[in-house]
């Protein structure tokens, strides 16, 4: 493992050791259960998950009670949308981009075969780019909810949150936006940007996997699809994880501190083999919104050589995907790039490259060779 280079930190990252060494002290040491108040370890737990809200608060602007733990964004996200639907608003309309992850797109398909919901799909362009005038026009129809993601997990395009929000409250209509490759990169305001639901992951900004939140604006109810014991308001019942909480906070209060300048190196980063790859690779296709993009995101595609191929040459020197982790199991064309209208070929040469925190500068030099080498090895085989 030590000798491959890990560039897909779309689909996880290392957990910071800063941030480990918190979470293996509430594994240890304080390992109390934090709803446990008869006793000491039961209340330093409560008063540590205290704190994490805060630190989850303070990154995203909002309120603490307005936090509810969860498994990760895809409980946060079938929480947000299933428990929206209750008899009150049957048949509900949902308008959906259709680049969105698949937790968002399997959550509201299954609710369509049971005759639940209605989705309204939105018209997204070649960069991933969503129309914000068809935005508004189908808005102005009236909605149940809307949901758009703040940064795209395949191709990094970052979405005019404020704008959309802006568009769904004139039109009283609650926004689900899905936060989760967002929160920890780029700035996010849930107080002001008219966001009603906000899901996050903690594996996506240095903190353990299993772990994340929803935000829920303060006066927004929703039914539970977890019960038992009531925990959390009612919305979300289950002893919490408090080791993973702890980590949750601890890395919000990290990015905090550290975003803007760890997103600026990660930046360089990128670009630099981006230039590297183009210089070499005559046909090689950037794909995404390349102004409006995640530092950490190079979306590539090659052409003439199926992206199988070269994954299957590469994956011994580097770690890098073919799409969205949570849906390889499964060989298919990746939703997001089909909704882009892209050609065959540019969506079977796919290649998603993920940058991150921890990668360094002689990384991206010998990832570029093993890329470049790749190609040319592929190519002389043709």
């Amino acid at each position: 493992m030590t000798n491959i280079i890990y560039l897909d930190y779309h689909s996880t990252t290392p957990v910071d050791p800063r941030v480990a060494e918190r979470v293996m002290y509430y594994m240890t040491t304080a390992f109390g259960n934090a709803n446990s108040v008869d006793h000491d370890y039961g209340n330093v737990a409560a008063k540590a998950v205290k704190q994490a809200r805060q630190q989850i608060a303070e990154l995203i602007n909002a309120s603490p009670k307005e936090i509810i733990f969860t498994s990760g964004a895809t409980e946060s996200i079938n929480l947000a949308i299933q428990g929206y639907i209750t008899p009150k608003n049957i048949p509900a309309k949902i308008i959906v981009s259709p680049v969105e992850h698949k937790a968002v797109l399997d959550t509201c398909k299954a609710l369509v075969k049971k005759g639940l919901v209605e989705i309204i799909w939105l018209k997204v362009n070649q960069q991933a780019q969503i129309d914000l005038e068809y935005l508004e026009k189908v808005c102005a129809d009236g909605a149940s909810l809307l949901c758009v993601m703040a940064a795209n997990n395949e191709v990094g395009t970052i979405y005019p949150i404020q704008k959309i929000g802006a568009i769904a409250s004139s039109y009283n209509i609650p926004f689900l936006c899905d936060a989760s490759q967002a929160v920890g990169k780029i700035p996010i305001n849930f107080q002001d940007w008219g966001i009603t639901y906000l899901a996050i992951s903690g594996h996506k900004f240095y903190a353990p996997k299993g772990v994340g939140a929803l935000v829920v604006k303060k006066g927004y109810d929703l039914e539970p699809i977890i019960y038992g014991g009531g925990h959390q308001q009612g919305l979300r019942s289950g002893t919490l994880n408090v080791p993973g909480i702890i980590g949750l906070g601890e890395a919000c209060r990290l990015r905090q501190l550290e975003m803007k300048a760890d997103e600026q190196a990660i930046a360089l980063l990128r670009d630099r083999l981006q230039n590297l790859l183009l210089a070499k690779i005559p046909n090689l296709v950037v794909n995404g919104d390349l102004n409006n993009r995640l530092s950490g995101n190079l979306h590539i595609s090659l052409p003439d050589i199926p992206n199988s191929a070269m994954i299957a040459r590469v994956r011994h020197q580097l770690a890098i995907s073919s799409g969205a982790a949570c849906s390889s199991g499964v060989v298919a064309p990746s939703h997001v790039l089909q909704a882009m209208n892209l050609a065959e070929n540019i969506t079977e040469g796919a290649l998603r490259i993920g940058i991150g925190k921890f990668t360094t500068q002689e990384e991206i030099q010998k990832a570029s060779s093993v890329i470049i080498s790749a190609v040319n090895g592929i190519h002389q085989l043709l």
